[in-house]
């Protein structure tokens, strides 16, 4: 399919046929996708969870507001967490990156102090996500993107050390009668003249 096509298709799943599961290669695959997700100098200040066991999604489907049905009905859950431990952070560029990425960081980055740093690093993760529900498409499996969640009891829950949870993507098959699908649902977006202009 093209990815025009992919683009239409995808919507963000409000109910979830919970019988069905993503096989282990799926996941597998997606795994991989997500470790070769850009960031800006390859800096990859992330750590990605992703929970099938039915006890911990269950908990942290108590700790997401009105997403627990979906995460519960879902096959996975995936959870996007940021280093928030700058030193952290530059021990592993410090191991990872080509002199000129360091430079890069201490130059245009680190220079506008640490709270400047962490919030850059959460951007990278945002990135990542982008590319997470891209794949999810392709693959024809379903997502839901979620920002509704108490970060700090998921951090609490997965255990988190030097992380900070930002947001979590539940992933699996739609009930065929999930009303916001396109096919029942038209997509609502924004006139092209609206949004692109071309210089």
């Amino acid at each position: 399919m093209a990815f025009i096509e992919t683009a239409k298709q995808r919507y963000t799943t409000k109910k979830y046929n919970s019988t069905e599961r993503i096989s282990a290669d799926k996941i597998a695959e997606l795994k991989e996708i997500l470790r070769l997700s850009p960031s800006s100098i390859n800096s990859q200040p992330w750590k990605f969870f992703f929970i099938s066991d039915g006890e911990t999604k269950t908990k942290l489907a108590e700790a997401s507001y009105w997403n627990a049905e979906k995460i519960n009905e879902a096959s996975h859950l995936v959870v996007f967490s940021a280093l928030n431990d700058v030193q952290r952070f530059e021990e592993q560029i410090n191991s990872t990156l080509p002199e000129g990425s360091i430079n890069y960081y201490h130059r245009f980055l680190k220079s506008q102090g640490e709270q400047h740093v962490q919030s850059w690093m959460k951007q990278q993760v945002y990135l990542s996500l982008g590319f997470f529900l891209a794949a999810c498409a392709s693959n024809n499996i379903d997502a839901t993107p979620m920002e509704g969640i108490e970060n700090d009891r998921y951090d609490q829950i997965l255990g988190l050390e030097q992380y900070h949870s930002l947001f979590a993507v539940a992933i699996g098959y739609r009930n065929v009668e999930d009303s916001n699908q396109p096919s029942i649902t038209a997509k609502s977006r924004l006139n092209m003249a609206d949004i692109i202009q071309a210089i």
